[in-house]
């Protein structure tokens, strides 16, 4: 049976523009959700950190990555398992990044699950990354580099940026590994519907 396309990425982006309007417009409101230490005993910041931006430049960039790999994933997998993915990476990711910064906010850590995911049922798939069309696991080797790179200027203490290297590194992480659980139970079902008895 075709899973049905319901544009849950895209109503994700939706959701997201609103939040960041809402940090735009109303004071404080970043405070009050995003990861900090107050997620000790305020456990919804490890959830609702994820719709948080820091600027217009960072929302765009997700934004379209989002758009992009979410509508790829979700049109091959379902959206409930789509959703699965996207929070259960973004939390994942952020149980990782709380222990290293010291505010944290974004959702470039399910972005990087989504792209872990697709990586794990999709890595031949061509993509446009870096100026050039190539594979996407290529894509994502490139990127892994760079968070590498990134989170070991951090962990140095010579940042290059205030990216959170570490989420991205933790999400595509989890990302993998839920797209590898993925493929191998479709590639049981399949083995099971070709089976003879």
């Amino acid at each position: 049976m075709k899973k049905k396309f319901e544009f849950y990425a895209l109503k994700l982006c939706g959701i997201i523009i609103l939040v960041f309007l809402a940090q735009l417009f109303i004071s404080n409101f970043s405070d009050v959700f995003v990861l900090d230490a107050s997620v000790q005993e305020e456990i919804w910041r490890f959830v609702s950190s994820i719709f948080l931006h820091v600027d217009l430049a960072h929302l765009i960039y997700n934004l379209f990555a989002l758009a992009l790999f979410g509508s790829i994933l979700e049109k091959i997998i379902g959206k409930k398992k789509f959703i699965i993915i996207f929070f259960g990476t973004g939390i994942l990711a952020n149980f990782i990044a709380v222990n290293f910064y010291d505010i944290s906010l974004g959702a470039s850590g399910a972005i990087f699950g989504i792209i872990g995911a697709l990586i794990a049922i999709r890595p031949g798939m061509i993509i446009w990354a870096f100026g050039m069309p190539m594979p996407l696991f290529i894509a994502g080797i490139l990127w892994v580099a760079g968070d590498i790179l990134g989170a070991y200027g951090f962990l140095v203490g010579n940042p290059i940026d205030n990216t959170g290297n570490i989420a991205h590194l933790s999400g595509m992480f989890f990302g993998l590994i839920f797209g590898l659980i993925l493929r191998a139970f479709r590639t049981k079902r399949k083995s099971k519907n070709h089976s003879f008895s």
